[in-house]
Formats: structure tokens, C-alpha cells, sequence
């Protein structure tokens, strides 16, 4: 039960979020319920949606919507973050993960201003989530009591539409159509339904940012991407804000059918779900970074950073944005984009990005050393380096044989 009059709902418009409402006046007592959207890049009907479900339970216990425009700071300091450390959990870009330590710390700021401590989400007990959410909650407000409905209640999809229905919560999920949207500027994931099988084929009309391989033009469009320390900041020449830019990547990569990652996901709890994403923007912004980094670091650099990046974003998969160790990592990786500056030309072509040429200042590629038709690296000065390569396998080989 309630030990205040006032609960801050972490509120998206969907199904979970939508029956905490009248769970929360019901259930749990409170009197006044204040819904809290964060854009983080979903579609504006999205969250003129969430508003207008907010405004249209008034009556049972909503008295206040805020909507917090948060696009930039996430495309700024959580996306491009990711990308320095070339953020990816088990072969798919992270966008889920990176977005919810910034909607819980809005949702802190709203409930500060409001005067509130108690929260409430609708993540469910078996996803993670829960922990990115409430550990960020309690992490910026110790005093939190956090309600976790869904969980607590042990609910099931399909009881959460019979509630909704009942209760006249507005929905757009049944028990036909029963997929679970996710959506920022970084990713869209959808699952739920039959989507959860692994051998179910994911119907057409789950994706909503990508073309099929075979729907996509018959011609390559070409790109270039600008990086400025390690962060694009240029299409083809334009500078763009970094939302804008990654929101017209995701319309142009989209459009070439890239971004359609299905995979099967160990979540933090071990259970191994199956997850379908779309990625287009990130996917590009990934192989085009990537492909700086290896002109411009050294080998050993390189080297390190691959370790270096998994520690990071297991982390951030973890929602674990405000550990020390994560600070620590990133004083490495971000040390290592001082240098990655310059252009990436890629092309792009039914759901393959491939990159096609990449320049910079800080390039280690040196033509005259390099080139097969220069003669500035002797190569005769090779000849005593390669007789000592890998003088102790032999030695340990000739041991071998005279010791058998």
C-alpha cells in the first residue's frame, strides 16, 4: 500500500505501463498519479498517444502528464557514448539498454520537482529492465519506494489485455497481435506473440524502419559520414544535430533493408529469449566507426580496446550507467577518439553496408612505406627479423622431436 498520496509512473503508452494506472489507485492507494514519457526518438503519434491515454484516465487517478524531450542529451551522451565503445551486446547494436538509464533520471527529475518518491514501472520479472530501471532509480534517490506491478502480480500478457479491456484502458495489442514494441533513435525491438518461438518466421508487418532485402532499390546509394573525435557529425557533407543525424541515417539506411537483426538473447536472469531489432542507423554509424578506428589506432590499441569495449558494454547492457567502473573504462576509450577524425565512404544495398573508403589526418596507412611499388621500406632489411620469427615454437619443436 501506499506510504504517500503520490506516484511517479514510468509510463511509455503501452500495454504494461497503461494497467499500472488504475492498479496503482486501486491496488496500491494512491491518490495521485503523475505519467512521465521520455522521447528518446519514438514516433511523435507514439507520444501524442501516451499524452492522450494519460489525459483520458484522468478519472481514475492521473493528474498530471509530462512529456520530457530528451533526444539529444540521448543521441549525445548515451548513443554516441555506445558508439565510441562500439556498443553491441551479442551481435546487435544496444538501444533498449542505453535509453533506460536516461528515462528513469528524468522520471527522478519530475519526481523531485513534484515532491514524490514513490515510482512505479511496468516491467515485467523476467526481462531486465527491471534492473536498469530501479537501479537507476534508487541510485539518484536513495529514499525510492518502487512498485513493480506487473512483477510483483506475476501477471501474463494475455491477462493484462482481459484487465485492460475490463477496466477501459485504451490498447492496441490482442490477443492476436500481441507484440511488445520497444523504440528509440538507436533501435526498435519487437517481440512477444509467437515471435518468442525460435523457428517462428517474424512476419512482415512486425517492421516498421526497414524495407525486406527484397523490396529495396535495385541500385547502391553511396555514403559519407563525417567523425569528429570519434562521433559523426556530417551526412554527405551536411552537419546535422546528432538526433538529426541519426534519424535521417536510420530513414536512408532503412530504406536499404539494413538493420533487421534476429537473434536469440541471454537476458541478466539467464533466461535465453528470442529478440528481433530493427537497427538501421546504428548498424551503419558501427561498421563506419569501426572502420576509422582500424586506420587511425595502433595494432596494440586495437587489441586492448576490443577487451576494453565487452567490459563497457556489458555494463550498459546491464543499465549499470552510473558504476565507477564504467568511468574508468571510458577514460580509455574516450582518450582513443581524440584521434578519429576524418570521412567514411560507404555503400549501402539491399540490407549489406559495406565500406568502400575512409580517410583521415591521423591515418597510419603510409603509401610510400606500404605500396608494392615503392622501394622506401627495403625489404631486404626483413631477411633477419623473419629468420627469428618464431624462434621459440621451433626450439620447442626440436626438443620435442629429440626428447620423444
Amino acid at each position: 500500500m501506499a506510504t504517500g498520496k503520490t506516484v511517479v509512473l514510468v509510463y511509455s503508452g503501452g500495454l504494461d505501463t497503461s494497467i499500472c494506472i488504475p492498479m496503482m489507485k486501486e491496488d496500491y492507494g494512491y491518490e495521485n498519479i503523475i505519467t512521465v514519457t521520455v522521447d528518446v526518438g519514438q514516433p511523435q503519434a507514439d507520444l501524442d498517444q501516451a499524452r492522450e491515454k494519460a489525459e483520458a484516465m484522468k478519472a481514475i487517478g492521473v493528474t498530471k502528464h509530462f512529456t520530457v524531450d530528451a533526444k539529444e542529451e540521448f543521441t549525445r551522451d548515451f548513443c554516441f557514448q555506445s558508439l565510441k565503445a562500439n556498443g553491441e551486446y551479442q551481435g546487435y547494436p544496444m538501444s533498449t539498454s542505453i535509453a533506460r538509464p536516461i528515462i528513469a533520471a528524468k522520471a527522478v527529475e519530475i519526481a523531485r520537482q513534484e515532491g514524490a518518491t514513490a515510482f512505479a514501472h511496468g516491467c515485467t520479472g523476467k526481462g531486465n529492465d527491471q534492473y536498469r530501471i530501479e537501479y537507476t532509480i534508487r541510485a539518484l534517490m536513495p529514499e525510492a519506494i518502487i512498485h513493480a506491478p506487473i512483477r510483483e502480480k506475476n501477471l501474463t500478457r494475455s491477462w493484462e489485455i482481459e484487465y485492460a479491456q475490463k477496466k477501459g484502458v485504451p490498447i492496441q495489442q490482442s490477443l492476436e497481435k500481441i507484440w511488445s514494441i520497444d523504440e528509440n533513435l538507436w533501435g526498435r525491438s519487437i517481440e512477444g506473440g509467437r515471435l518468442e518461438e525460435p523457428d517462428f518466421a517474424p512476419p512482415e508487418e512486425i517492421f516498421q524502419w526497414t524495407k525486406s532485402a527484397e523490396t529495396a532499390p535495385n541500385t547502391r546509394t553511396a555514403l559519407t559520414i563525417t567523425f569528429d573525435k570519434g562521433v559523426p557529425t556530417a551526412l554527405n557533407g551536411e552537419k546535422l544535430s546528432p538526433a538529426k543525424l541519426v534519424l535521417a541515417l536510420n530513414k536512408i539506411a532503412g530504406e536499404n533493408g539494413i538493420g533487421r537483426i534476429d537473434v536469440m538473447e541471454d537476458r541478466m536472469l539467464g533466461l535465453k529469449v528470442r529478440e528481433n531489432y530493427e537497427c538501421p542507423a546504428s548498424t551503419v554509424l558501427l561498421k563506419a566507426h569501426g572502420a576509422i578506428e582500424a586506420l587511425v589506432l595502433t595494432r596494440d590499441e586495437l587489441r586492448f580496446k576490443k577487451l576494453v569495449d565487452q567490459e563497457w558494454s556489458k555494463l550498459a547492457y546491464e543499465g549499470l550507467w552510473y558504476d565507477p567502473f564504467k568511468t574508468d573504462l571510458e577514460a580509455f576509450i574516450n582518450k582513443t577518439q581524440e584521434r578519429l577524425t576524418g570521412d567514411v565512404k560507404l555503400s549501402l544495398f539491399k540490407g549489406a553496408v559495406t565500406v568502400v573508403g575512409r580517410s583521415s589526418q591521423w591515418a597510419l596507412y603510409n603509401e610510400d612505406l606500404a605500396s608494392f611499388d615503392t622501394t622506401t621500406f627495403d625489404q631486404r632489411e626483413s631477411t633477419g627479423s623473419v629468420k627469428m620469427f618464431g624462434l621459440q615454437a621451433r626450439m620447442f619443436l626440436a626438443l620435442q622431436q629429440k626428447l620423444k
